[in-house]
């Protein structure tokens, strides 16, 4: 049941991957990366669930809050020019 659940997860985001690829615009592909990210936050909880290791929820919340600073910073980045505040 969760092995399923894992391979739907993967299979989204490489559906992202395809949009992050080949999106229209600079904000369509920096949305897929945020989806990417997202997904990969997911299957490491997932993961560690399944195999009983608690610490990789851990690892799954350090990387969601790279993730978000990582995408608030690109985007800071693409609307003023530099990464002042």
């Amino acid at each position: 049941m969760f092995e399923a659940a894992a391979l739907m997860i993967a299979l989204a985001a490489a559906l992202a991957l395809r949009r992050a690829i080949a999106g229209p615009s600079i904000y369509d592909r920096i949305l897929a990366v945020n989806v990417i990210g997202t997904k990969t936050v997911a299957l490491l909880a997932l993961i560690g669930f399944i195999y009983g290791r608690p610490h990789f929820l851990d690892i799954a919340i350090t990387y969601a809050l790279i993730n978000f600073i990582a995408t608030i910073a690109f985007l800071h980045f693409k609307e003023k020019g530099n990464l002042r505040i």
